[in-house]
């Protein structure tokens, strides 16, 4: 019988991984070189979330496997040193693990060369590690009305409230969009890409004292923080200090699932990374107070699932941004926004970039739909379960 050998992360072991094995050994007697966790933290920047000893341990429990082993090559080749001791025959890859790299080993070596393609087993999902990955990765969280509040040289002038709601990641949003992207950045280093178990807004506080140490220039607001990390939709009351004097939360799963409804995503490009959007500020008592007072609007419509108030706190807080700090809104964003005049109201993210997020109880063509996260910690299957397992995995690849 030939031999035939694959190699791989194999982390997360799912289904997908179990289809590509049972196609694989149709092929003959089938070998497995596991990839080293040295080895994945050097390609994918992070430890995996299984050791290789457990990684191993699963897949020499399947049927299809005569034997798995750590693999003792580096880099994207490093089954080479186990290829050239087995000497398989076939050495075969999924479609999305092809590259010209392992054609050029196997060539050179005279082992025929099989691309699979990604085909789930009768009646079950398609499943790929990045897709269960990004579900299990922590969220991200949008402001809804008041931004720019939890900033002390604002709220100082007045007081006033910040809405943010806590989101899955059913997107990969770009960096500089707006959705707290470096702080969720932190989050994942500072707690290895795993969401921490324990008290939220205890959380919140140790990730934001991780993203400003002493002598940060410009501070990360807390509302980020707290966004990131608190579930549900919170209304943050900020008097001139970095973190709130006073935080309500709403994780009633109806209300959630109302907001998630309604809000609807629309990509623009995001800001320039040399891009100021502080460069300009107008810091007038009048508007300030008319963007914390966005905020208190916001929460009131929330809690009775008004889309007519939310629009309007969500627009109000737009058009406080434009007088307050300009350059947050810059003349592209004006037009774009303009296309969606007609709806109960939108907001922006990104500072300059980013996306428009929509109220509408009408679908949008284009826009990308999510998911308020309402739950302690972290656990995506719901989402998968409301907007479909085929869209999830569409959406996940958009902007």
């Amino acid at each position: 019988m030939k031999k035939v050998l694959v190699s791989g992360c194999f982390d997360l072991f799912h289904s997908g991984h179990a289809a590509f094995l049972k196609e694989a050994s149709s092929y003959g007697k089938l070998y497995v070189a596991v990839g080293s966790d040295k080895n994945v933290q050097l390609l994918k920047g992070k430890a995996p979330y299984f050791s290789q000893a457990e990684r191993c341990f699963i897949i020499n429990s399947s049927k299809y496997v005569e034997e798995a082993f750590v693999a003792s090559g580096a880099g994207m080749l490093d089954f080479v040193p186990d290829a050239e001791r087995l000497r398989p025959d076939i050495f075969v890859v999924n479609s999305d693990g092809d590259s010209a790299g392992k054609r050029e080993f196997c060539e050179s070596n005279k082992i025929q060369y099989v691309v699979l393609n990604r085909i789930p087993e009768k009646g079950l999902p398609a499943r790929s590690s990045s897709s269960i990955k990004n579900e299990l990765e922590f969220p991200y969280r949008v402001c809804l009305a008041g931004g720019w509040v939890d900033q002390p040289w604002v709220s100082k002038k007045c007081a006033g409230s910040v809405v943010v709601a806590r989101i899955h990641p059913t997107v990969q949003f770009n960096d500089r969009s707006g959705m707290a992207t470096s702080s969720r950045k932190v989050a994942s280093d500072l707690w290895n890409g795993r969401f921490p178990d324990g008290d939220p807004i205890q959380m919140a506080r140790l990730l934001f004292g991780a993203e400003n140490p002493p002598g940060t220039k410009n501070v990360s607001g807390s509302q980020d923080h707290i966004g990131l990390m608190a579930p549900g939709i919170n209304r943050l009351v900020y008097n001139g200090d970095y973190w709130p004097a006073r935080i309500d939360s709403n994780t009633d799963p109806e209300t959630c699932h109302w907001l998630s409804q309604i809000l609807h995503f629309i990509c623009l490009k995001p800001r320039p990374s040399d891009y100021d959007p502080l460069s300009s500020m107008n810091l007038q008592e009048d508007w300030i107070r008319r963007l914390g007072e966005a905020g208190d609007l916001c929460w009131r419509s929330v809690l009775s699932r008004d889309i007519v108030g939310l629009g309007k706190a969500m627009t109000q807080t737009f058009e406080m941004w434009q007088l307050i700090l300009p350059h947050t809104v810059p003349e592209w964003v004006k037009v774009a926004a303009k296309q969606y005049a007609g709806y109960p109201g939108m907001v922006t993210s990104g500072s300059g970039g980013g996306y428009l997020v929509v109220a509408s109880e009408k679908e949008i063509p284009g826009a990308i739909k999510i998911r308020v996260h309402y739950q302690e910690g972290v656990d995506s299957r719901a989402t998968r379960q409301d907007i479909g397992t085929e869209r999830f995995h569409e959406q996940a690849e958009v902007c």
